[in-house]
């Protein structure tokens, strides 16, 4: 028996968030978010007052403990909502990246930084980018090296959402570091241990803040770290395993951007169906000309399509960790199609329907350039790029012993 319908809980759940988004978070509160570069502190604690920062978390951790498919249904009302995409950055990076942290980390860091970020008073987020390295993770030239029980970190990171807010709100980062020299070219990702970093700590240094072309509302820094010294409680999961927790917390994350983007998408549709009925040429709405028409059709199809590459792969990110019922690598071929073939839909929506409002879906009077440039972060490369996702579907479609890199 195959049931694709949600529960009444998770129904109950998209329905109530549906309902603070149209209160809290109309177009013009997004666009004074866009703005101002900033996005309220009574909206980050609204949403952890409902229960949806860091909704991964356990009950026992302090979090709602909810699965992936709740947790996509939250990232695609999100990104209905703030078609910006900046509340849904910080959303789910904290809910990938801090199911990443609380699953691995020590009690100290749970009670310090995880408690209070579910709350709406820290940021938890993550920072394995560097200068010259993008998504080639494993090449990581950051350092750590442990001096009796304390880790003295140094290195540099960049493109790293959240810097500013963490700083602001308390929290940190999950960083990735080299503890130990790479054995051998193949054996390049072995050697790398996680941590969570304070960005308050001393020795770190923010020294810039990129200017993104969107989701104005989040962040995005660099820093450095200069002889941070970290006690040994500050490790997340074993010495010489962070590369796979990173590739765990991407998998969480990527799956989080597909179903962002499918809200996002399916907003722009809606803006634009209100528009073309109204809208007037030669005499009619055009909303009757078939070159609209056909564009809708196809846009609607492709996003009901995906719509269902999202939750059966957020279904099987449950049963892995469940019942065991998928391996990792499986999820993760599903999860990279999610962030191949999404964001890039989403991107071309937002084209599309801009371009049904003629001249004055050239202004900012329009609200769809505010999605059209967050969502081009996803396209670019946030949480790795297309070919990345490319190489590891190809990787698992034919084998390790094919790949161009070997």
């Amino acid at each position: 028996m195959v049931d694709f319908s949600f529960t009444e809980e998770q129904e109950l759940i998209r329905e109530s968030l549906h309902k603070w988004c149209e209160k809290n978070l109309p177009l013009e509160k997004i666009r004074e978010i866009d703005e101002k570069h900033e996005v309220p502190k009574e909206i980050i604690m609204g949403l952890g007052d409902l229960g949806f920062l860091m909704m991964t978390i356990p009950e026992d951790h302090g979090g709602t403990g909810a699965d992936w498919v709740t947790t996509c249904i939250a990232a695609e009302e999100l990104g209905y909502a703030d078609i910006s995409i900046a509340i849904p950055v910080l959303f789910l990076v904290e809910s990938s990246w801090g199911y990443v942290v609380d699953r691995y980390c020590s009690e100290q860091v749970r009670d310090k930084f995880i408690k209070k970020a579910i709350k709406g008073e820290g940021f938890i987020g993550i920072a394995t980018t560097e200068a010259g390295g993008g998504s080639d993770v494993a090449n990581v030239k950051s350092t750590a090296k442990k001096e009796g029980d304390t880790w003295v970190l140094n290195g540099e990171k960049v493109y790293t959402s959240g810097t500013e807010e963490a700083k602001k709100w308390g929290g940190g980062h999950f960083v990735l570091v080299r503890t130990s020299p790479t054995p051998t070219p193949e054996k390049h990702h072995l050697g790398m241990t996680g941590f969570f970093l304070p960005i308050n700590a001393p020795g770190v240094e923010i020294v810039k803040r990129f200017e993104d072309m969107g989701r104005m509302g989040i962040s995005t820094g660099g820093f450095v770290m200069n002889d941070v010294c970290l006690p040994d409680w500050h490790r997340i999961g074993e010495e010489g395993k962070g590369f796979y927790l990173t590739m765990e917390g991407f998998d969480a994350s990527r799956l989080l951007i597909g179903a962002t983007c499918l809200g996002a998408a399916k907003r722009a549709l809606e803006i634009g169906m209100d528009y073309i009925k109204e809208r007037e040429a030669f005499g009619r709405p055009i909303a009757k000309f078939e070159g609209i028409q056909f564009e809708l059709a196809d846009d609607w199809a492709e996003l009901e399509a995906l719509k269902s590459l999202v939750y059966r792969t957020a279904w099987m990110m449950d049963k892995k960790y469940e019942e065991g019922k998928f391996s990792a690598r499986m999820v993760s071929r599903y999860v990279s199609a999610c962030k191949l073939k999404i964001p890039p839909f989403a991107f071309d929506v937002f084209k599309r329907v801009m371009l049904w409002f003629g001249a004055y879906g050239y202004t900012k009077e329009c609200p769809l350039e505010m999605g059209l440039r967050g969502i081009m972060s996803y396209v670019i490369g946030a949480e790795g790029t297309l070919n990345i996702q490319r190489t590891i579907i190809a990787r698992e479609l034919l084998g390790r012993k094919y790949m161009s890199y070997r």
